[in-house]
């Protein structure tokens, strides 16, 4: 709901700058001598030509203020909503080389369910080239946590694989970082490792 009030915002601005400019622009007088016309047109043409790139870039640069605009917004609606003295955020990677393939990760926080994601071949792949997601971002007080984690996957010869893991983190005054490391049953390692990140 907040994306779409903010989406329409940002499209009421770009058109009503988009808009403006042009109500200034005013046609050329029409010559009634026939041998001026030729020279009036072509200066008329230019003229005409010279507004509408001026006016293109004045589009452009209100275009790129609208962005970051909407850049600023969302860098202080993270600010509000998750205030750093209890900002907890957890990212999720794949153990190096191991070969799972992962389907979903459900969080929970002290019993409260925080967030479930389903992953596509893309994000797999990307998490299977070193890559890092950004799962959860939310709120806790300090003190002692407990994170449950549920991961679904499918192994190299393709038996489902489900995994339940109970953690515990410890939240201070400033931000925290929790890194999970998912791995399958057969690369040696424990299915879920954290790390303070």
């Amino acid at each position: 709901m907040k994306n779409t009030e903010r989406l329409s915002i940002v499209i009421g601005l770009v058109l009503a700058f988009s808009f403006a400019e042009p109500a200034g622009l005013r046609a050329a007088p029409v010559s009634e001598d026939k041998k001026a016309a030729p020279s009036a047109d072509k200066s008329t043409a230019s003229l005409d030509q010279q507004q509408m790139r001026g006016l293109d870039e004045q589009v452009q640069e209100v275009k790129s203020d609208v962005l970051s605009i909407s850049q600023e917004l969302s860098r202080l609606e993270e600010k509000l909503l998750y205030p750093s003295g209890t900002q907890v955020a957890i990212f999720v990677a794949l153990a190096k080389g191991d070969e799972m393939r992962l389907d979903s990760v459900r969080l929970q926080i002290d019993g409260q369910l925080v967030t479930h994601h389903i992953y596509s071949a893309k994000e797999l792949e990307a998490l299977r080239k070193g890559g890092v997601q950004r799962i959860y971002v939310g709120n806790v007080a300090t003190g002692d946590h407990q994170l449950e984690v549920l991961v679904d996957a499918k192994l190299e010869d393709g038996k489902d694989f489900s995994r339940t893991e109970h953690l515990t983190f410890h939240k201070e005054v400033k931000p925290k970082l929790v890194g999970l490391t998912l791995a399958g049953p057969g690369s040696g390692n424990t299915t879920v490792a954290l790390g303070d990140w």
